[in-house]
């Protein structure tokens, strides 16, 4: 639970709330303060002034102070503060607490000198006390603090929960297709291919779950792949071994000779196990990026013209013509020779294979920038459009059948691509029914070194 990202959320957004809760708290409480300071002092300045004028009003009058503590000690009681008058000789004249009465006064208070209207010089001198003297009453300032106080911790406590349920709510709301990103992801690892997010949220999170869907629907299809890999090894396997057992179990049996004719059957027999278990293996390490490739210097000329030479007797047998187009001055290409031919050639049995008898096959060749594109170009029956993002797949053939009119064991293209990809090119095939197809490769130009 402490380590749940809703979890962590909640806290941080919690904390992100008590800290601008209390910060605002402090700076209004402040401000307040200062503004309940300002407003008491006024206050005070008022009361001050309006005991100078009716001071000044009753000197008028009267022509003396006599009289005036009754009035003085009534203010000191009324307002809360400490009140002494003195006359112009800093003699104690009133005191609201009637302690120093006509005795000289050191000011210890604050002191406002009292005038008389339209004439000139003091008649006096005020003193107020700041603060009122214990027991006489709460003054407005504390009582507006503690009101104040209150306000505010109870305005924050009641704004900081009902926060924390708004993130509480929000961050379920946020965290749900997560959750069931999470959940998904775990039924994916056992194994359910088929499952799929259903998020339609557009933001980052709706990313997330088109990507998953996507790598699920990429796991599925591999997956679909590697069970009939699986079916087709067991497949290409059995049939070259089931023979092999059958003419040993003959021999055995006397059912037939061990002459030349059979050891020639179990030898082709054997040939085609072996080359399918070679095949696997190039394909594995291929495809685990350990596949060796000695790079050099070749003419794609040459090894054009060599590989078709290797496969015009199968051609001929078959009534096909095999032709090049080969540009002059095509650069030298850096090439494993021995893995580009193979590519090659696998290209051109392909083509054999699938070429109706008095068809052509041509392979051309043209640089590309960088590049030297080698093409495959036959007259034969052709790739169905549904097949053709497939067809480079392990296993995969366009004739469902599996004989082996069409021989190969539907290893071939896969291994040619890993090869081709192996030295930084692409392979790609266009094809129409009945028309035929080409298939088309890129490997890199060897880099010339300066003169």
């Amino acid at each position: 639970m402490l380590h749940s990202l809703q979890f962590r959320l909640l806290m941080a957004f919690t904390l992100v709330i008590v800290v601008t809760t209390g910060t605002i708290f402090f700076f209004i409480y402040q401000t307040t303060r200062s503004e309940i300071r300002q407003f008491e002092e006024r206050i005070e300045n008022m009361r001050a002034g309006r005991m100078e004028i009716e001071l000044s009003q009753y000197y008028d009058q009267h022509g003396s102070w006599e009289g005036i503590q009754p009035f003085v000690k009534q203010w000191g009681n009324l307002h809360g503060r400490h009140i002494i008058l003195t006359d112009t000789n800093g003699v104690v004249v009133a005191d609201s607490e009637g302690d120093l009465l006509q005795k000289p006064y050191h000011p210890n208070l604050p002191g406002r000198p009292i005038l008389l209207p339209w004439e000139e010089g003091a008649i006096g001198t005020l003193y107020i006390s700041s603060e009122p003297p214990p027991g006489a009453g709460f003054p407005l300032l504390p009582v507006l603090y503690r009101a104040i106080g209150r306000f505010f911790l109870w305005g924050g406590l009641v704004a900081v929960a009902i926060a924390v349920a708004i993130t509480f709510f929000l961050s379920r709301r946020i965290l749900a297709p997560v959750k069931a990103l999470t959940s998904v992801v775990k039924r994916l690892g056992r194994g359910d291919f088929s499952q799929r997010v259903q998020v339609k949220d557009k933001g980052e999170l709706g990313e997330l779950a088109q990507a998953f869907n996507a790598m699920a629907s990429d796991l599925e299809h591999m997956e679909k792949l590697r069970q009939n890999m699986v079916a087709d090894v067991a497949h290409e396997l059995r049939t070259p071994l089931s023979n092999i057992r059958g003419y040993l179990e003959a021999i055995r049996d006397g059912v037939i000779k061990p002459d030349k004719k059979t050891i020639r059957s179990l030898n082709e027999e054997a040939v085609l196990l072996s080359r399918l278990v070679d095949d696997l293996q190039e394909l594995a390490l291929a495809e685990a990026g350990e596949l060796k490739l000695v790079y050099q210097t070749e003419d794609i000329s040459k090894l054009v013209s060599q590989t078709v030479a290797s496969i015009q007797a199968q051609a001929k047998a078959k009534g096909l013509v095999v032709s090049t187009s080969l540009p002059d001055g095509l650069p030298p290409v850096n090439i494993d020779y021995h893995r580009i031919s193979q590519v090659l050639r696998n290209l051109l049995e392909n083509a054999v294979a699938h070429t109706a008898k008095g068809g052509t096959i041509t392979v051309a060749a043209k640089q590309q920038e960088k590049w030297v594109e080698v093409s495959v170009t036959d007259t034969g029956e052709g790739i169905p459009a549904e097949d053709l993002p497939n067809i480079f797949e392990r296993f995969y053939r366009v004739d469902k059948s599996r004989t082996r009119a069409t021989g190969g064991s539907g290893l071939g293209l896969t291994i040619a691509k890993r090869l081709v990809e192996a030295h930084g090119g692409k392979i790609k095939v266009q094809s129409e029914m009945r028309k035929g197809s080409c298939f088309t490769f890129t490997i890199p130009i060897a880099e010339q070194s300066g003169g």
